[in-house]
Protein backbone atom coordinates (compact mmCIF):
# COMPACT_ATOMS: atom_id res chain seq x y z
CA UNK A 1 0.00 0.00 0.00
CA UNK A 2 1.39 2.95 -0.84
CA UNK A 3 2.56 5.48 2.04
CA UNK A 4 1.00 8.94 1.60
CA UNK A 5 3.29 11.84 2.18
CA UNK A 6 1.98 14.28 5.19
CA UNK A 7 2.21 17.44 3.59
CA UNK A 8 -0.09 21.10 3.50
CA UNK A 9 -2.26 21.08 0.79
CA UNK A 10 -1.47 22.14 -2.44
CA UNK A 11 -3.14 24.57 -4.40
CA UNK A 12 -2.26 23.60 -8.31
CA UNK A 13 -3.28 25.23 -11.45
CA UNK A 14 -2.80 22.47 -14.70
CA UNK A 15 -2.75 23.41 -17.71
CA UNK A 16 -3.14 20.96 -20.49
CA UNK A 17 -4.35 22.13 -24.34
CA UNK A 18 -6.13 18.94 -24.30
CA UNK A 19 -8.09 16.64 -21.57
CA UNK A 20 -10.76 14.00 -21.33
CA UNK A 21 -12.98 12.51 -22.75
CA UNK A 22 -10.15 13.60 -25.87
CA UNK A 23 -7.82 10.50 -25.62
CA UNK A 24 -4.63 10.17 -25.17
CA UNK A 25 -1.44 9.12 -22.82
CA UNK A 26 -0.97 13.15 -21.48
CA UNK A 27 -4.98 13.65 -21.29
CA UNK A 28 -5.53 10.53 -19.01
CA UNK A 29 -2.62 11.13 -17.17
CA UNK A 30 -3.77 14.76 -16.16
CA UNK A 31 -7.17 13.17 -14.93
CA UNK A 32 -5.46 10.49 -13.18
CA UNK A 33 -3.45 12.66 -11.32
CA UNK A 34 -5.48 16.10 -10.82
CA UNK A 35 -8.08 13.35 -9.05
CA UNK A 36 -5.76 11.27 -7.18
CA UNK A 37 -4.42 14.97 -5.55
CA UNK A 38 -7.54 16.41 -4.91
CA UNK A 39 -8.85 12.60 -3.00
CA UNK A 40 -5.68 13.99 -0.76
CA UNK A 41 -6.74 16.78 0.03
CA UNK A 42 -5.25 19.59 -2.73
CA UNK A 43 -6.82 21.67 -4.71
CA UNK A 44 -6.66 21.45 -8.07
CA UNK A 45 -7.91 23.72 -11.50
CA UNK A 46 -7.76 22.30 -14.74
CA UNK A 47 -6.83 24.73 -18.02
CA UNK A 48 -8.03 23.55 -21.12
CA UNK A 49 -9.30 24.13 -24.44
CA UNK A 50 -13.00 22.89 -25.86
CA UNK A 51 -14.53 21.86 -28.82
CA UNK A 52 -16.00 17.96 -29.56
CA UNK A 53 -15.89 15.94 -27.56
CA UNK A 54 -16.04 18.52 -24.61
CA UNK A 55 -18.90 19.34 -23.08
CA UNK A 56 -20.02 23.08 -24.40
CA UNK A 57 -19.75 24.63 -21.12
CA UNK A 58 -17.17 26.86 -19.30
CA UNK A 59 -16.39 25.95 -15.94
CA UNK A 60 -17.24 21.82 -15.63
CA UNK A 61 -16.93 18.96 -13.02
CA UNK A 62 -15.27 15.92 -14.96
CA UNK A 63 -17.06 12.45 -14.26
CA UNK A 64 -13.75 11.80 -11.71
CA UNK A 65 -14.55 15.13 -9.66
CA UNK A 66 -11.69 16.81 -11.21
CA UNK A 67 -12.68 20.94 -11.51
CA UNK A 68 -11.80 21.84 -15.40
CA UNK A 69 -12.13 25.26 -16.79
CA UNK A 70 -12.87 24.93 -20.78
CA UNK A 71 -11.43 28.36 -22.56
CA UNK A 72 -12.17 28.11 -26.51
CA UNK A 73 -15.23 26.86 -27.98
CA UNK A 74 -13.26 25.23 -30.85
CA UNK A 75 -10.89 22.23 -30.49
CA UNK A 76 -8.09 23.16 -33.49
CA UNK A 77 -7.80 26.10 -35.78
CA UNK A 78 -5.43 28.70 -35.83
CA UNK A 79 -7.53 31.18 -33.85
CA UNK A 80 -8.28 28.31 -31.28
CA UNK A 81 -4.35 28.11 -30.77
CA UNK A 82 -4.14 31.99 -30.45
CA UNK A 83 -7.26 32.47 -28.12
CA UNK A 84 -6.16 29.87 -25.45
CA UNK A 85 -3.27 31.15 -25.37
CA UNK A 86 -4.54 34.77 -24.50
CA UNK A 87 -6.92 32.93 -22.28
CA UNK A 88 -4.21 30.93 -20.53
CA UNK A 89 -2.19 33.93 -19.56
CA UNK A 90 -5.26 35.77 -18.24
CA UNK A 91 -6.17 33.47 -16.19
CA UNK A 92 -2.92 32.68 -14.58
CA UNK A 93 -3.31 36.80 -13.86
CA UNK A 94 -6.61 37.10 -12.64
CA UNK A 95 -6.23 33.74 -10.41
CA UNK A 96 -3.15 34.19 -9.28
CA UNK A 97 -4.28 34.39 -5.01
CA UNK A 98 -5.50 30.84 -5.78
CA UNK A 99 -2.81 28.84 -6.58
CA UNK A 100 0.85 28.42 -5.64
CA UNK A 101 2.12 26.33 -8.39
CA UNK A 102 1.61 26.60 -12.31
CA UNK A 103 1.89 22.77 -14.36
CA UNK A 104 2.05 22.71 -17.75
CA UNK A 105 1.75 19.52 -19.39
CA UNK A 106 2.12 19.58 -23.33
CA UNK A 107 3.49 22.31 -24.82
CA UNK A 108 2.02 25.04 -27.25
CA UNK A 109 1.63 28.80 -28.25
CA UNK A 110 0.30 29.14 -24.68
CA UNK A 111 3.16 27.97 -23.04
CA UNK A 112 4.87 31.39 -24.80
CA UNK A 113 1.90 33.27 -23.14
CA UNK A 114 1.94 31.30 -19.80
CA UNK A 115 5.52 31.29 -18.85
CA UNK A 116 6.20 35.12 -18.75
CA UNK A 117 3.05 35.76 -16.36
CA UNK A 118 3.87 32.66 -14.15
CA UNK A 119 7.64 34.03 -13.86
CA UNK A 120 6.19 37.54 -13.49
CA UNK A 121 3.79 36.28 -10.19
CA UNK A 122 6.93 34.37 -9.18
CA UNK A 123 5.17 31.25 -9.04
CA UNK A 124 7.22 27.54 -9.25
CA UNK A 125 7.25 26.43 -13.06
CA UNK A 126 6.53 22.58 -13.34
CA UNK A 127 6.69 21.85 -17.17
CA UNK A 128 6.34 18.09 -18.11
CA UNK A 129 7.47 16.60 -22.06
CA UNK A 130 4.81 15.10 -23.31
CA UNK A 131 6.79 12.29 -25.50
CA UNK A 132 10.19 11.97 -26.94
CA UNK A 133 11.21 14.06 -30.08
CA UNK A 134 9.03 17.36 -28.97
CA UNK A 135 12.04 19.20 -27.63
CA UNK A 136 13.72 18.52 -31.15
CA UNK A 137 10.47 19.58 -32.43
CA UNK A 138 10.23 22.99 -30.24
CA UNK A 139 14.25 23.58 -31.63
CA UNK A 140 13.36 23.34 -34.81
CA UNK A 141 10.63 26.79 -34.70
CA UNK A 142 11.71 30.21 -33.16
CA UNK A 143 8.78 30.05 -30.75
CA UNK A 144 9.92 27.15 -29.43
CA UNK A 145 13.46 28.28 -29.14
CA UNK A 146 12.14 31.04 -26.84
CA UNK A 147 9.99 28.60 -24.68
CA UNK A 148 13.01 25.95 -24.31
CA UNK A 149 15.03 29.11 -23.25
CA UNK A 150 12.82 30.72 -20.94
CA UNK A 151 11.68 26.45 -19.50
CA UNK A 152 15.57 26.34 -18.99
CA UNK A 153 15.98 29.14 -16.74
CA UNK A 154 12.23 30.07 -15.26
CA UNK A 155 11.12 26.15 -14.86
CA UNK A 156 11.73 24.44 -11.08
CA UNK A 157 11.39 21.16 -12.66
CA UNK A 158 11.30 19.76 -16.55
CA UNK A 159 9.49 16.41 -16.23
CA UNK A 160 11.00 13.97 -18.58
CA UNK A 161 9.24 10.27 -19.43
CA UNK A 162 12.25 7.70 -20.23
CA UNK A 163 16.22 8.21 -20.37
CA UNK A 164 15.93 8.88 -23.84
CA UNK A 165 14.23 12.18 -23.34
CA UNK A 166 16.73 13.55 -20.62
CA UNK A 167 19.56 13.21 -23.24
CA UNK A 168 17.55 15.26 -25.78
CA UNK A 169 16.99 17.95 -22.72
CA UNK A 170 20.85 17.99 -21.97
CA UNK A 171 22.23 18.22 -25.39
CA UNK A 172 19.91 21.10 -25.53
CA UNK A 173 21.88 22.79 -22.22
CA UNK A 174 18.92 21.39 -19.52
CA UNK A 175 21.06 20.63 -16.75
CA UNK A 176 20.37 16.66 -15.15
CA UNK A 177 19.58 17.98 -11.99
CA UNK A 178 16.55 20.32 -13.20
CA UNK A 179 15.12 17.26 -14.83
CA UNK A 180 12.64 14.06 -12.61
CA UNK A 181 11.70 11.52 -14.07
CA UNK A 182 8.06 11.38 -13.96
CA UNK A 183 5.80 8.08 -15.23
CA UNK A 184 2.19 7.96 -16.09
CA UNK A 185 -0.03 6.55 -13.66
CA UNK A 186 -2.06 3.51 -13.56
CA UNK A 187 -5.31 2.50 -12.73
CA UNK A 188 -4.43 -1.01 -11.32
CA UNK A 189 -7.89 -1.89 -9.67
CA UNK A 190 -9.87 -1.14 -13.65
CA UNK A 191 -6.47 -2.55 -15.45
CA UNK A 192 -6.66 -5.27 -13.59
CA UNK A 193 -7.20 -9.48 -15.67
CA UNK A 194 -10.49 -10.59 -15.93
CA UNK A 195 -11.69 -13.84 -14.85
CA UNK A 196 -12.27 -17.00 -17.18
CA UNK A 197 -16.03 -16.38 -17.10
CA UNK A 198 -15.78 -12.77 -17.91
CA UNK A 199 -13.34 -13.49 -20.59
CA UNK A 200 -16.01 -15.82 -22.19
CA UNK A 201 -18.51 -13.14 -21.79
CA UNK A 202 -16.77 -10.52 -23.24
CA UNK A 203 -15.52 -11.88 -26.51
CA UNK A 204 -19.43 -13.11 -27.08
CA UNK A 205 -20.21 -9.49 -26.73
CA UNK A 206 -17.24 -8.31 -28.99
CA UNK A 207 -18.08 -10.72 -31.38
CA UNK A 208 -14.45 -12.44 -31.01
CA UNK A 209 -14.20 -16.45 -31.69
CA UNK A 210 -13.59 -17.82 -27.73
CA UNK A 211 -10.69 -19.90 -29.48
CA UNK A 212 -8.97 -17.13 -31.15
CA UNK A 213 -5.33 -15.99 -29.99
CA UNK A 214 -5.97 -12.43 -29.90
CA UNK A 215 -3.33 -9.32 -29.85
CA UNK A 216 -4.40 -6.24 -29.35
CA UNK A 217 -3.39 -2.70 -30.10
CA UNK A 218 -4.82 0.00 -27.98
CA UNK A 219 -4.76 3.96 -29.06
CA UNK A 220 -4.91 6.18 -32.31
CA UNK A 221 -4.80 4.83 -35.70
CA UNK A 222 -2.05 7.44 -36.60
CA UNK A 223 1.65 7.21 -38.78
CA UNK A 224 3.30 8.13 -35.30
CA UNK A 225 2.21 4.53 -34.16
CA UNK A 226 4.18 2.22 -36.89
CA UNK A 227 1.34 0.88 -37.77
CA UNK A 228 1.58 -0.82 -41.16
CA UNK A 229 4.82 -2.59 -39.73
CA UNK A 230 2.68 -4.15 -36.87
CA UNK A 231 0.36 -5.33 -39.67
CA UNK A 232 2.57 -6.85 -42.01
CA UNK A 233 4.44 -8.82 -38.85
CA UNK A 234 0.79 -9.91 -37.58
CA UNK A 235 0.15 -11.03 -41.05
CA UNK A 236 3.07 -13.07 -41.19
CA UNK A 237 1.88 -14.63 -37.44
CA UNK A 238 -1.34 -15.29 -38.99
CA UNK A 239 0.33 -17.52 -41.68
CA UNK A 240 2.18 -19.56 -39.24
CA UNK A 241 -1.37 -19.62 -36.65
CA UNK A 242 -4.40 -20.20 -38.50
CA UNK A 243 -6.34 -18.74 -34.78
CA UNK A 244 -4.56 -15.75 -34.83
CA UNK A 245 -6.49 -12.62 -34.79
CA UNK A 246 -5.64 -9.02 -34.21
CA UNK A 247 -8.15 -6.40 -32.76
CA UNK A 248 -7.75 -2.40 -32.87
CA UNK A 249 -8.91 -0.72 -30.47
CA UNK A 250 -9.47 3.11 -31.29
CA UNK A 251 -9.36 5.01 -34.56
CA UNK A 252 -8.06 7.65 -36.45
CA UNK A 253 -6.66 9.16 -40.11
CA UNK A 254 -5.02 5.86 -41.01
CA UNK A 255 -7.92 3.56 -40.31
CA UNK A 256 -9.16 3.18 -44.12
CA UNK A 257 -5.40 2.65 -44.84
CA UNK A 258 -4.85 0.05 -42.72
CA UNK A 259 -8.22 -1.44 -44.11
CA UNK A 260 -7.27 -1.89 -47.17
CA UNK A 261 -3.67 -3.05 -46.43
CA UNK A 262 -5.81 -5.66 -44.03
CA UNK A 263 -7.24 -6.87 -47.43
CA UNK A 264 -3.68 -6.57 -49.58
CA UNK A 265 -2.19 -8.91 -47.22
CA UNK A 266 -5.32 -11.26 -47.51
CA UNK A 267 -6.49 -10.84 -43.64
CA UNK A 268 -9.84 -11.23 -43.46
CA UNK A 269 -12.93 -9.58 -41.23
CA UNK A 270 -12.30 -12.30 -38.90
CA UNK A 271 -8.43 -12.15 -38.58
CA UNK A 272 -8.47 -8.49 -38.24
CA UNK A 273 -10.83 -6.12 -35.81
CA UNK A 274 -11.35 -2.48 -36.13
CA UNK A 275 -13.95 -1.51 -32.90
CA UNK A 276 -13.37 1.95 -34.04
CA UNK A 277 -13.35 4.50 -31.08
CA UNK A 278 -14.94 3.12 -27.96
CA UNK A 279 -15.75 4.87 -24.39
CA UNK A 280 -12.71 5.13 -22.20
CA UNK A 281 -14.69 2.88 -19.88
CA UNK A 282 -14.47 0.06 -22.31
CA UNK A 283 -10.64 0.25 -22.91
CA UNK A 284 -10.17 -2.39 -19.80
CA UNK A 285 -12.43 -4.82 -21.27
CA UNK A 286 -10.96 -4.93 -24.56
CA UNK A 287 -7.67 -6.04 -22.89
CA UNK A 288 -9.16 -8.59 -20.90
CA UNK A 289 -10.55 -10.13 -23.78
CA UNK A 290 -7.19 -10.56 -25.23
CA UNK A 291 -4.63 -12.65 -25.06
CA UNK A 292 -1.42 -10.33 -25.83
CA UNK A 293 -0.69 -7.11 -26.72
CA UNK A 294 1.43 -5.26 -28.81
CA UNK A 295 2.78 -2.19 -29.34
CA UNK A 296 5.34 -1.66 -32.43
CA UNK A 297 5.64 2.45 -32.69
CA UNK A 298 9.11 3.62 -33.54
CA UNK A 299 8.51 6.67 -30.85
CA UNK A 300 7.00 7.08 -27.43
CA UNK A 301 7.31 8.99 -24.15
CA UNK A 302 5.70 6.70 -22.28
CA UNK A 303 2.69 4.55 -22.89
CA UNK A 304 -0.54 4.31 -21.23
CA UNK A 305 -1.74 2.33 -23.38
CA UNK A 306 1.49 -0.65 -22.26
CA UNK A 307 1.22 0.48 -18.87
CA UNK A 308 -2.54 -0.61 -18.72
CA UNK A 309 -2.12 -3.74 -20.50
CA UNK A 310 0.80 -4.98 -18.31
CA UNK A 311 -1.55 -4.08 -15.77
CA UNK A 312 -4.55 -6.24 -17.32
CA UNK A 313 -2.02 -8.86 -17.42
CA UNK A 314 -1.25 -9.26 -20.63
CA UNK A 315 2.41 -10.40 -22.00
CA UNK A 316 3.12 -8.24 -24.74
CA UNK A 317 4.77 -7.78 -28.24
CA UNK A 318 6.64 -4.45 -28.45
CA UNK A 319 9.58 -2.50 -30.07
CA UNK A 320 12.72 -2.04 -28.74
CA UNK A 321 12.99 1.84 -27.80
CA UNK A 322 13.55 3.71 -24.51
CA UNK A 323 9.81 3.98 -23.28
CA UNK A 324 9.10 0.80 -24.05
CA UNK A 325 12.44 -1.18 -22.11
CA UNK A 326 11.90 0.82 -18.94
CA UNK A 327 8.91 -1.10 -18.50
CA UNK A 328 9.59 -4.31 -20.44
CA UNK A 329 12.40 -6.42 -19.57
CA UNK A 330 13.08 -8.51 -22.81
CA UNK A 331 11.41 -12.45 -21.31
CA UNK A 332 10.09 -11.39 -18.20
CA UNK A 333 7.61 -9.58 -18.76
CA UNK A 334 7.26 -9.18 -22.40
CA UNK A 335 9.13 -9.48 -25.51
CA UNK A 336 11.44 -7.08 -27.15
CA UNK A 337 11.69 -6.60 -31.52
CA UNK A 338 13.35 -3.99 -33.16
CA UNK A 339 11.38 -1.15 -34.89
CA UNK A 340 10.13 -2.08 -38.27
CA UNK A 341 11.80 -5.76 -38.20
CA UNK A 342 8.20 -7.56 -39.32
CA UNK A 343 10.11 -11.39 -38.57
CA UNK A 344 10.83 -10.57 -35.06
CA UNK A 345 7.70 -9.47 -34.13
CA UNK A 346 5.95 -11.92 -35.99
CA UNK A 347 8.14 -14.63 -34.16
CA UNK A 348 7.38 -13.10 -31.01
CA UNK A 349 3.67 -12.90 -31.74
CA UNK A 350 3.75 -16.75 -32.49
CA UNK A 351 5.95 -18.00 -29.20
CA UNK A 352 3.51 -16.25 -27.00
CA UNK A 353 0.68 -17.47 -29.49
CA UNK A 354 1.33 -20.77 -28.60
CA UNK A 355 2.81 -21.42 -24.96
CA UNK A 356 0.35 -20.43 -22.70
CA UNK A 357 2.35 -20.70 -19.71
CA UNK A 358 4.41 -17.97 -21.02
CA UNK A 359 1.97 -15.25 -21.99
CA UNK A 360 0.64 -16.01 -18.08
CA UNK A 361 4.41 -16.15 -16.61
CA UNK A 362 5.03 -12.85 -18.46
CA UNK A 363 1.54 -11.15 -17.72
CA UNK A 364 1.68 -11.96 -14.00
CA UNK A 365 5.14 -10.28 -13.52
CA UNK A 366 4.24 -7.49 -16.12
CA UNK A 367 1.48 -6.70 -13.67
CA UNK A 368 3.25 -6.49 -10.74
CA UNK A 369 5.66 -4.22 -12.12
CA UNK A 370 3.34 -1.68 -12.49
CA UNK A 371 1.13 -2.48 -9.28
CA UNK A 372 5.02 -1.72 -7.78
CA UNK A 373 5.81 1.05 -9.77
CA UNK A 374 3.28 2.73 -11.82
CA UNK A 375 0.25 2.49 -9.63
CA UNK A 376 -2.25 5.95 -9.22
CA UNK A 377 -1.05 6.02 -5.72
CA UNK A 378 2.73 5.44 -6.52
CA UNK A 379 3.25 8.38 -8.96
CA UNK A 380 0.87 10.88 -6.46
CA UNK A 381 3.23 10.35 -4.03
CA UNK A 382 5.95 11.20 -6.37
CA UNK A 383 4.19 14.56 -7.38
CA UNK A 384 3.44 15.39 -3.47
CA UNK A 385 7.50 15.07 -3.28
CA UNK A 386 7.95 17.40 -6.35
CA UNK A 387 5.06 20.04 -5.37
CA UNK A 388 6.43 20.30 -1.68
CA UNK A 389 10.23 20.62 -2.85
CA UNK A 390 9.31 23.22 -5.32
CA UNK A 391 7.35 25.08 -2.57
CA UNK A 392 10.29 24.87 -0.58
CA UNK A 393 13.02 25.76 -2.75
CA UNK A 394 10.53 28.96 -3.33
CA UNK A 395 10.12 29.30 0.27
Amino acid sequence: MTKQIEMRPVSLLLISDSYPPVLGGSETEAQRVCAEMIRRGHRVLVLTSGGSPMPPVRDWVDPAGVPVRILTRNARGRWKDTVFACRVAWVLWRERRNYQIVYFLMQGLHLAAGLPVARALKKPIVMKVAGSGVISVLRSSRIGRVELGWLRRWAARLLILNEGMMQEAMEYGFPRDQMLWMPNPVDTEQFRPGQPDEIADLRAGFRIPPEALVAVYVGRLSDEKGLPSMLSGFALAAREEPRAMLVLVGDGAMRSELEAMAAKLGLGSSQVLFSGRVDVSEVPLWLQASDVFTLMSPSEGFSCALAEAMSAGLASVVSRIPANVQLIEDGVHGLLAPVGDDSAMAGALIRLFRDPALRGRLGQAARQRIIDNYSTGQVAERYEALFAEVLGQRG
